[in-house]
């Protein structure tokens, strides 16, 4: 059906169906989340603190995690993780090649290099079958995102990081009470980086981000690097950053902290209700979950050919989508220095061809689902 025609005009529906309703957040946890933000107003303490300290002991117990280091943003908490960890120049780290940039971002921030991967042609994460591979004598590290909400294949990529000596960062951005094999993501690696951006799954009213580890010493070097290499004000250790948590963000998180696993649990009902309403529809590729896998669906991502032109039926019915992600970083301008072309990691280049995230979230209603269900299903009968 031409999106444009007549008829897809005609049953243009009068439900507006978001992406992400952010504001539903907050109006179901209003009451605890303005107590939360009056005492933080009362206490005249507004970076770190005690709202901070506490946050980090609950999402560290919620992860079964020794430490937790509240930051700036996840982007800052993937690079003083490479930096904690003494990554720098001349160093190459592998990436997945299906990412959002941040993940290599990181890698660039502290000087090193990253290094691509093709991903797994089921799952989209970094394929533990193509890492060892691409190890050279530079690599320090591998990276694996757990991308869209759902684990990487750890076990494999341990084994090889065990084995060649190499770190394991883990970027659990989108991934916030995700398992693997039972076991939440962001104690596996050696370090783990959070993203707390609003749409999260445990999102901030802001931006905000944490790192994650079970090693003392790592803990304490970022705890330094994110102060401006101070743990005593005025004396500085090493040469640091400024990335702090806010406490207001942090007094928002512990409330939200609280609902996650239920929110997770909801995000799962509307996937499970998507997978089988549309699992017949050939032209559609649905995501697939290993049996491993625990996954908290922070996006729900389904791959078609004629991707923009579902955009548009969808669109033209008040239903919005978002492309996750539409240019790989290899191909971004920002890294035309490391001479990847078109066609040189041809699965991730497919993906950012044909990916498109529908309406996911926590508080997507039952009749806004079920608008999703019937026009996806009316565009590829």
């Amino acid at each position: 059906m031409n999106p444009t025609s007549p008829t897809a005009s005609a049953h243009a529906t009068s439900i507006q169906v978001p992406f992400l309703d952010l504001r539903a957040t907050y109006s179901e946890l209003k009451d605890e989340i303005d107590r939360a933000v009056e005492q933080v107003m009362s206490s005249g303490a507004f970076i770190l603190g005690k709202e901070v300290e506490l946050f980090e002991q609950e999402f560290a117990a919620y992860l079964g995690i020794k430490h937790c280091i509240g930051v700036g943003n996840g982007l800052d908490a993937l690079h003083l993780a490479l930096r904690a960890l003494g990554i720098g120049p001349g160093d190459e780290v592998l990436v997945p090649s299906n990412t959002y940039i941040a993940t290599w971002l990181a890698v660039s921030y502290a000087g090193a290099t990253p290094v691509p991967v093709e991903p797994d042609a089921h799952t989209y994460n970094m394929d533990p079958a193509k890492v060892e591979a691409a190890i050279t004598p530079k690599t320090k590290a591998i990276m694996p995102v757990h991308l869209y909400g759902q684990a990487a294949d750890m076990d494999p990529i341990l084994e090889i990081a065990r084995r060649k000596g190499l770190f394991v960062i883990e970027d659990a951005a989108q991934a916030q009470g995700a398992r693997y094999k039972g076991v939440r993501v962001g104690g596996l690696g050696d370090v783990a980086g959070w993203s707390f951006y609003p749409g999260k799954n445990l999102g901030a009213f802001g931006d905000g981000g944490a790192i994650t580890t079970n090693n003392d010493e790592i803990a304490d070097r970022i705890r330094v690097l994110r102060n401006y290499g101070s743990r005593v004000k005025y004396y500085n250790e090493v040469q640091g950053f400024n990335t702090r948590l806010d406490s207001m963000q942090a007094a928002v998180l512990r409330v939200k902290l609280r609902k996650l696993d239920e929110w997770n649990a909801r995000r799962n009902a509307v996937a499970a209700k998507y997978l089988d309403a549309l699992k017949d529809k050939k032209e559609l590729v649905l995501p697939h979950v290993p049996e491993w896998a625990d996954p908290v669906f922070h996006l729900f991502v389904v791959r078609t050919k004629k991707r923009e032109e579902m955009m548009e039926f969808l669109k033209s019915r008040g239903i919005s989508t978002l492309i996750h992600y539409p240019v790989a970083p290899h191909l971004q301008e920002a890294y035309r220095e490391l001479g990847w072309k078109e066609g040189s990691l041809p699965l991730t280049e497919e993906l950012h061809r044909e990916v498109l995230s529908l309406p996911m979230g926590p508080h997507l209603k039952p009749e806004e689902l079920e608008a999703v269900i019937q026009a996806v299903s009316e565009f590829v009968r």
